[in-house]
């Protein structure tokens, strides 16, 4: 009887543990986001300033064997960040932090019994050195106004730092308690006013040592490649197509490995404006979609962009 009352637990756990890995897949993991024309060429000494908000909701499905249903999530997450583009080595180069705030939403039935989880705070901060190797020398803004793009060959590396919200009592947190480390390479080319990218990526993550309650939780290398096809419209107006593909990602706690390796992909629209010489706004659309087990999200977000220095 005590075997079997285990037995029970774990698989509540084990249960528990997917739906909090699946949720933060769907509402769209921050390693993953569209970053299209991330690696364009930028004047030397701009800074920019980014606010933004974006909403999330989904529905997951789940293998027959586990005693969950009808589980659904909405994230609501804000965002400010700082940029500045520089010279690295004559090459142009930039660095940026994001900062963001989140609350999240869930609720599912686990063995017939309705369960519910909502939470709000800061999420870990992201911090991004990127440089382009090829094709985008440092310029000026005064020699920019003559700079045309071809090809343009780059990478970057994004560290993620364990400073957001969390609890080692609960199993669904804004913070990782773990570091993570993106490094990704960029290849944009320009065809009169189309532009063609693609930035294949691998994700790293330390353990986090205290994952609910003392567990240790490691992760396997993320895996993705991102796409985009932009067209550009006079004034600086944009339209860009998004897809990206990723896989990997299984974990393991305590030496034992999850069943939850990810194979997802995902599809959006990225538009973009100016409104003043300084001012811009950019608009998405998107939605993901699990090859492994049809669970999907749906999210759309818009983000200001407010821009000085260099001789602006």
């Amino acid at each position: 009887m005590h075997r079997l009352a285990h037995r029970g637990a774990v698989t509540g756990l084990s249960a528990a543990f997917c739906l909090m890995v699946f949720i933060f897949f769907c509402a769209g993991a921050k390693a993953q986001d569209f970053e299209p024309r991330a690696y364009s060429n930028t004047p030397v000494g701009l800074n920019f300033l980014i606010a933004g908000y974006g909403y999330a909701e989904g529905k997951l499905a789940f293998d027959p064997t586990l005693p969950i249903a009808d589980a659904q999530f909405y994230t609501n997450t804000e965002f400010l960040a700082y940029a500045h583009s520089l010279d690295a080595w004559g090459k142009s180069a930039k660095f940026d932090v994001v900062l963001p705030y989140a609350s999240f939403s869930g609720h599912a039935m686990l063995s017939g019994q309705p369960r519910q989880r909502e939470i709000s705070g800061i999420g870990d901060p992201a911090f991004r050195f990127s440089i382009n190797f090829y094709g985008a020398p440092a310029l000026s803004l005064k020699e920019f106004a003559g700079y045309r793009q071809d090809l343009i060959v780059g990478a970057s590396l994004r560290v993620t730092a364990p400073l957001g919200q969390y609890d080692d009592t609960k199993l669904i947190n804004l913070g990782n308690n773990r570091w993570s480390f993106k490094a990704e390479l960029g290849i944009s080319k320009a065809l009169g006013q189309w532009t063609m990218e693609i930035e294949p990526s691998v994700t790293f993550y330390t353990d986090n040592t205290d994952f609910y309650y003392g567990n240790r939780l490691s992760q396997a290398p993320l895996y993705a490649v991102q796409g985009h096809v932009i067209y550009s419209f006079p004034n600086n107006i944009w339209l860009a197509l998004d897809g990206t593909f990723f896989t990997g990602g299984r974990t393991t706690r305590n030496g034992v490995k999850d069943e939850n390796m990810q194979t997802n992909t995902r599809a959006g629209l990225t538009f973009a404006m100016p409104v003043d010489r300084s001012n811009s706004v950019k608009i998405y659309v998107g939605n993901g979609t699990s090859s492994r087990t049809g669970s999907y999200a749906n999210s759309v977000g818009i983000a200001w962009q407010y821009r000085w220095g260099g001789g602006f």
